[in-house]
């Protein structure tokens, strides 16, 4: 299995991220997606990547932290964006439920992240809070310029129209324990929804931990459960999604 989405530099992983990883690796987890959201968290997502054999990187600056970049900054996330360990560009998007930053500077930022990762070959890991309809706006006036856009939604929360918006533009879809939760029913109606090869688990760690482990903190070992969820949405096996979820993983970044 594969957690596409995870933030291990976290400041609650400094004291025992060797047993994270430990544990991801009794659980059947291959490989993990650490990821950055400003220059200094993707720098240390580098950093743990090399570390780390089951690890890889994802570099970009979050929409709720563009004002909050410094001069040199997007260049040095232009440098990391080629290196090898690197395997995609994000989380990059529009966030109108966090009031951190304009939303005019959001949507420069997300222009400047798609077109960083059409220029390196490398899919994009897009973050959407309260703002589908500006993000599938942004994303077709893209597409239409560029071509289908290679990435992913990253811990989808949106809608069945904004879902299939993506879809078309070329996108895959990624559930996060959010979908295990009772509230979460909509969501769970979507899961049976998403193409075979579209389809993603990942747990964006240490946020959104699943049932049975809300409450805590989250860690990659806990994607099964939102796999779990994902399977009894679409009626097959835990080891059905492990390996439909971790084939297109594996082909959508490139991972060996």
């Amino acid at each position: 299995m594969i957690d596409t989405h995870a933030h291990l530099d976290d400041e609650r992983f400094a004291t025992d991220l060797p047993d994270v990883l430990a544990r991801a690796r009794d659980n059947g987890l291959s490989h993990i997606l650490t990821i950055g959201v400003d220059q200094l968290t993707s720098e240390a997502a580098v950093d743990l990547a090399e570390q780390h054999a089951m690890l890889r990187a994802v570099v970009g600056i979050q929409p709720n932290y563009v004002a909050e970049i410094r001069q040199g900054d997007i260049e040095v996330i232009e440098e990391l964006a080629r290196l090898p360990v690197v395997v995609g560009i994000g989380e990059s998007g529009l966030d109108r439920y966090w009031d951190k930053a304009p939303f005019e500077m959001q949507e420069v930022y997300f222009l400047h992240h798609l077109q960083l990762a059409k220029a390196v070959n490398k899919p994009i890991i897009i973050h959407c809070r309260e703002a589908e309809a500006d993000v599938v706006r942004v994303l077709s006036a893209f597409a239409q310029a560029n071509g289908p856009i290679r990435g992913v939604m990253h811990s989808y929360a949106g809608d069945a129209g904004t879902m299939l918006e993506c879809l078309k533009l070329g996108l895959y879809i990624s559930f996060a324990g959010m979908v295990t939760y009772k509230n979460a029913a909509n969501l769970r109606e979507l899961i049976p929804q998403v193409p075979d090869d579209r389809l993603l688990v990942e747990t964006d760690s240490p946020y959104l931990a699943p049932v049975p482990m809300r409450g805590k903190r989250n860690e990659p070992a806990f994607v099964r459960h939102t796999a779990e969820c994902v399977a009894n949405s679409r009626g097959t096996t835990v080891d059905g999604i492990d390996k439909l979820t971790s084939r297109n993983a594996r082909e959508l970044f490139n991972l060996l």
